[in-house]
């Protein structure tokens, strides 16, 4: 079994939490990563998508998690009562490490009948592998950044024996972290499972969550989004493409959001100035999905065409904010993570705020080469930001890292999951 960073701390916060909730996509791993708790605690499993364990929850949920020892809900989105069920014993006694509980739809955007535990919970992300999960590596990248520590970052990337390859970055992209396309023999069958997945999910999982008058609409409405990855969400462009309504499209893309096939990446500094964009951007969970939806190969993207070159770009920023979110949600001085952008049209593609208000700025280019023209955004950001500003970093596919100029880097990409 591929280690997963999360698991330590989801160990770590059941010492002292009641409830964690490990939410994230259809098959990226929760079962597996439950039964590993569950070994680890000897926690008893509550698999709600068995039909007959789903019954007996939800006819009778409070007799079914009122014995002793952690008890370890998967897919509790199945059967929510049980949540009414879990709030009422922990009303009476409360005790740390009570309840795991495991979701592939986002709790937070659940119909309110289904919050009962709402401020009572932890809740962890589990995304797709990251590049170090499937390196077996113990990332260090976020939290050296957070720490301080980008010149060290910088003369530590230079002890790489090897640079990776332009292909390599491209095969990792198109490839994604879904465990199960990771491990496909062959691009034709990671594509045949990749095809799968976003269908099941379609069918099933958004269709759990609500009845759509028009579901026929939900599969190009995605198809669109994943052409917006790694820019501006601009659904007014969706809906007109499609005919229909700004409403019925807004509520698909949400629908989308819930299920984990996208995510939006929120304003970072609204309040910085009247100057700083307020429109969120959208991503692709993960990139390889996005890849395949887009109908992009190795090939097509490994070509020095305008067009592919774009389309990489997207992909390439898509790709390097998912590895840095993941590496966020198991740093313990993450107080929140965006998007900066001006209406000038200058844009950091990921901050990283700790919890005294410092910050750190992450550019992902997609090129061999990064001037001093294109350090501009990272420029402007920090002194946007003043005293706050750690460090602005430039992760680009060139081979050596630098100091340009006292705090902004130039770093490989690769030294995310090195």
């Amino acid at each position: 079994m591929i280690g997963r960073e999360i698991l330590d701390v989801a160990l770590r916060n059941m010492r002292s939490d009641p409830v964690i909730l490990l939410e994230g996509p259809r098959s990226v791993g929760k079962s597996t990563l439950l039964r590993e708790i569950a070994s680890r605690t000897s926690g008893r499993i509550l698999d709600l998508d068995d039909l007959a364990t789903r019954d007996a929850v939800a006819s009778d949920p409070a007799t079914l998690i009122s014995r002793p020892g952690p008890i370890l809900i998967d897919e509790y989105q199945k059967a929510p009562v049980v949540l009414d069920a879990i709030k009422a014993e922990l009303n009476r006694g409360s005790r740390a490490g009570s309840f795991v509980l495991t979701g592939s739809a986002r709790h937070d955007q659940l119909p309110a009948a289904a919050q009962a535990l709402t401020g009572r919970l932890t809740t962890l992300t589990l995304y797709p592998l990251s590049q170090a999960e499937i390196g077996a590596v113990r990332p260090t990248f976020v939290a050296q950044l957070l720490q301080g520590e980008a010149e060290d970052v910088v003369a530590r990337s230079n002890q790489a024996t090897e640079a990776t390859a332009r292909s390599d970055y491209i095969a990792r992209v198109v490839t994604g972290g879904f465990p199960l396309a990771v491990a496909a023999p062959s691009a034709h069958d990671r594509n045949r499972w990749i095809d799968s997945y976003v269908r099941l999910t379609l069918e099933r999982d958004v269709t759990d969550l609500r009845r759509l008058r028009r579901g026929q609409f939900l599969r190009p409405v995605l198809d669109r989004v994943a052409g917006q990855t790694g820019q501006l969400l601009n659904v007014h462009s969706v809906s007109k493409a499609l005919g229909l309504d700004y409403g019925t499209t807004d509520n698909y893309v949400r629908l989308l959001e819930r299920v984990f096939l996208v995510f939006r990446l929120e304003p970072w500094g609204k309040t910085l100035s009247a100057r700083t964009g307020r429109t969120p951007k959208v991503h692709m969970m993960d990139s390889g999905v996005a890849a395949r939806l887009l109908r992009l190969t190795p090939d097509k993207l490994a070509a020095l065409d305008p067009t592919a070159l774009t389309e990489f770009g997207h992909l390439f920023e898509s790709f390097i904010v998912g590895e840095l979110l993941r590496q966020a949600e198991c740093v313990d001085p993450v107080a929140g993570v965006g998007q900066w952008r001006t209406l000038d049209g200058d844009e950091v593609d990921f901050v990283l705020e700790r919890d005294d208000g410092r910050v750190v700025g992450v550019e992902a280019k997609a090129s061999a080469r990064v001037s001093g023209q294109n350090l501009g955004p990272l420029r402007k950001f920090k002194s946007a930001v003043g005293k706050r500003f750690l460090a602005g970093v430039a992760l680009y596919l060139g081979e050596r890292a630098y100091t340009y100029e006292p705090g902004l880097h130039i770093v490989p990409a690769d030294r995310v999951w090195r």
